[in-house]
């Protein structure tokens, strides 16, 4: 029995989940700010489809909402609670105990169901693939969840769900489409828009043009779609601007790609270093991303634009962030649609816009072994960008 999908729904969901989750920050940084109002250079552009063409200009201030930072790492806490507390009123808690709860994932829902069913003492049965990441399954068994191995596809995933249901009755809570899953995560966007306006409002400094007091514009990741409609769902009729951002490699960017030909992509196989975001867009969140009024555009960036993006994130923030994290922020710097679009609609005036952390669930050695190969370049990355064909980008940028 979902709640309808508007944002006053959004807000009843956060009066709901505010005992059991976390007011995560939001972070401002001058350099990225600044990075991202800085036109990329030629050399940058070489090898990709705007090679040769003048850079974007556009005027950027960024606010980062830090959802790494929330119970078991990543926004998806958000949905998890929502879902089995709606769950419990629906059926009551003795009824769902008995039955248990089961889900699948490649690792944050894994945890965030893990734990919210913990909290309320429900059984809970997690299919995960078995290409997680080790300290995702590590961090869901350590919430005491029966953990069953399956293949990396979505199919495979539920084919195994479909098996535990059978065996256990146990209600499935989808890992992003439902509709008390995306209004639940939808809640990281309502403190967004909250928070980035405090801080404008008590530094007017920090807005990208004085008298501008609130966002523009949030990005999220889009894996499937659950944080990015509830985003929009939030959002709508307020003025703000909802964009998703996926990554390229293998065919991720199914979302932008099912959009532009007007039908949603089923399935999704790609090994992207974001791992989170290796799901398609499910029938619930693709009815609300492929609306143009909700969200307003879909946007793909590169591997090593992603890498570039998270050593920014890392080593000038000091923020820990998994690499399905920084899509958003690596779009905003380096997707030249992206950016050229934020110049002709803002003008001179620029564009507030808030961008979703989405966790932070990796390790140091897998971090390490992502930028193993750039090791020899750390001296020149350290005063400069990399672009998308490896090229040094000069920064020009305050610290």
């Amino acid at each position: 029995m979902p709640l309808p999908l508007n944002r006053d729904s959004v807000l009843q969901a956060h009066e709901l989940i505010k005992p059991h989750i976390h007011l995560t920050p939001v972070q401002t940084n001058t350099t990225l700010s600044n990075l991202a109002s800085t036109p990329q250079s030629h050399d940058a552009l070489k090898g990709t489809p705007w090679e040769g063409q003048d850079p974007a200009k556009p005027k950027i201030r960024l606010f980062f909402k830090c959802e790494n930072f929330q119970r078991i790492g990543a926004f998806k806490v958000r949905g998890a609670f929502h879902a089995v507390k709606r769950l419990i009123e629906e059926q009551e808690i003795e009824e769902v105990r008995r039955k248990g709860v089961v889900t699948h994932s490649s690792g944050n829902h894994a945890q965030a169901l893990a734990l919210a069913a913990k909290t309320f003492s429900i059984p809970a049965h997690i299919v995960m693939p078995t290409i997680s990441t080790p300290s995702k399954i590590a961090g869901t068994q350590a919430q005491g969840a029966n953990i069953h191995f399956s293949g990396s596809t979505s199919q495979e995933r539920e084919a195994v769900v479909k098996e535990i249901v059978k065996q256990t009755g146990a209600t499935l809570v989808p890992p992003y489409d439902h509709p008390n899953i995306l209004l639940g995560q939808g809640t990281a966007a309502l403190e967004l828009q909250s928070q980035a306006a405090e801080l404008m409002a008590t530094d007017k400094g920090l807005s990208v043009a004085e008298g501008k007091q609130g966002l523009d514009a949030v990005i999220t990741p889009c894996g499937g779609g659950g944080l990015l409609s509830g985003t929009a769902v939030a959002m709508f009729g307020t003025g703000i601007r909802v964009f998703g951002a996926e990554p390229s490699f293998q065919g991720a960017d199914d979302a932008r790609r099912g959009v532009e030909s007007g039908k949603r992509i089923e399935t999704v196989k790609t090994l992207t270093i974001a791992d989170g975001l290796r799901t398609p867009l499910g029938e619930v969140t693709w009815k609300i991303v492929s609306d143009n009024g909700m969200v307003r555009g879909l946007y793909s960036v590169a591997e090593e634009q992603i890498k570039s993006a998270m050593r920014l994130v890392l080593e000038r923030m000091k923020c820990f962030v998994e690499p399905s994290a920084v899509v958003g922020l690596a779009t905003v710097l380096y997707n030249e649609d992206f950016r050229r679009m934020v110049e002709k609609e803002a003008g001179e005036e620029g564009w507030n816009i808030g961008i979703v952390f989405s966790g932070g669930n990796t390790t140091v050695e897998a971090i390490s072994k992502l930028f193993a190969p750039a090791t020899e370049a750390k001296a020149e990355r350290a005063e400069g960008v990399v672009g998308q064909d490896g090229s040094k980008m000069a920064e020009n940028v305050a610290g």
